[in-house]
């Protein structure tokens, strides 16, 4: 019996993220663990994904596999100003990150 499956993961690189937000998902970023001021900078843990009208979630993930073992591999944030560049890039105008562990923040492009 030959039989294939179409698999949905729940997950997303940065590309599909991207095409996502554009299609109207919006973008949730979520802290991991509280962060930490060093100088001038905030360090903390912090990942995103996409949520869309439908409910369904996509975390982001990065693009990168592992030969040997083929894993994917969850995005994780570790500066405040990362979070920023990424949402920036992406063609956010604002950027409100979540500095508790627990809590997210919502983004959604706005179409003019």
């Amino acid at each position: 019996m030959n039989q294939t499956t179409d698999l949905e993961l729940n997950v997303t690189t940065e590309q599909g993220l991207r095409a996502l937000a554009e299609e109207g998902h919006t973008v949730e970023v979520l802290c991991k663990a509280d962060p930490e001021r060093k100088g001038p900078s905030w360090y903390g843990m912090w990942i995103m994904r996409t949520v869309g009208n439908d409910g369904q979630e996509k975390i982001l993930v990065t693009a990168r596999t592992r030969v040997t073992q083929n894993a994917i591999r969850v995005r994780e944030f570790k500066t405040a100003t990362g979070v920023i560049s990424f949402l920036v890039g992406i063609g956010f105008a604002q950027a409100s990150i979540p500095m508790k562990n627990g809590e997210t923040t919502s983004h959604r492009l706005v179409s003019d």
